[in-house]
Order: C-alpha cells, then sequence, then structure tokens
C-alpha cells in the first residue's frame, strides 16, 4: 500500500509516518518509480507507535523497543520496563512542578482579592 492509503487507514498524517520514517520506526520498500509501498504489517506498527505515543513515550524512546514489543509481545521485552519508569519519573516532576505554579496562582489571587476588599471597604467609608 502506498503512504497515503497507510495514513487513511491508521489515521496519521503522510508528515508523521514520513517522520516515522525518517526515525527507523517504518521500514518501506521503494518501488522503481521512487514510490513507498508499504506492506499490511505497516498497519499493525503504526498503531502500536500510536498507543505508546499516547503514553507519552517520545520516537526515540519508542525506537529502543519497537521491535522487540512487535515480535514479542510487551510482557517480554526487557527494554520497556526503564522507559516507563523513566516517563512516570518526568510526570512525577512535572507533578510537582504544577502543584507549586498552582499554588503560587491561588496565593496571587487570595492577595489580589484581599486588596480588591481592603480598597472597596476604604471607598465605601
Amino acid at each position: 500500500m502506498k503512504i497515503g492509503e497507510l495514513s487513511r487507514i491508521t489515521g496519521v498524517s503522510i508528515r508523521s509516518l514520513r517522520h516515522y520514517e525518517k526515525q527507523g520506526l517504518i521500514t518501506p520498500q521503494r518501488k522503481p518509480n521512487g514510490y513507498r509501498e508499504f506492506t499490511p504489517i505497516a498497519v499493525e506498527t503504526v498503531e502500536t507507535i500510536k498507543l505508546y505515543l499516547n503514553l507519552g513515550l517520545t520516537t526515540g524512546q519508542i525506537a529502543g523497543f519497537l521491535t522487540c514489543v512487535l515480535q514479542n509481545k510487551e510482557a517480554f521485552c526487557t527494554q520497556v520496563m526503564p522507559v516507563y519508569r523513566q516517563k512516570l519519573a518526568e510526570i512525577d516532576k512535572q507533578i510537582v512542578e504544577l502543584n507549586q505554579i498552582k499554588a503560587n496562582l491561588t496565593d496571587r489571587m487570595n492577595a489580589l482579592l484581599q486588596e480588591s476588599q481592603t480598597t472597596n471597604h476604604k471607598e465605601g467609608e
């Protein structure tokens, strides 16, 4: 199948599919006219890539274990667990940072509300 058909079937843009190809995640055969020709297995591969992208992984991280996952299923790929641990650590760090931003915003809002109430009270006297 051509890249346009793979795009239509998987819902992934042609641009993204070309990026996956550059990253070595999918490998089409080239016809004599230069067109990319994908096998039906490419659909499963792209769907698997989408799954991992939705988990927040990068194409670089996915490249490290994709072949193993496609051949052996995830449970048998030792490369997957360290990537998951790293991603969870990143998420935990982001949660801490977001909670700090939330606390800062809450403090600022409370200060502004207090200022506003003080100003309104003084004007009403």
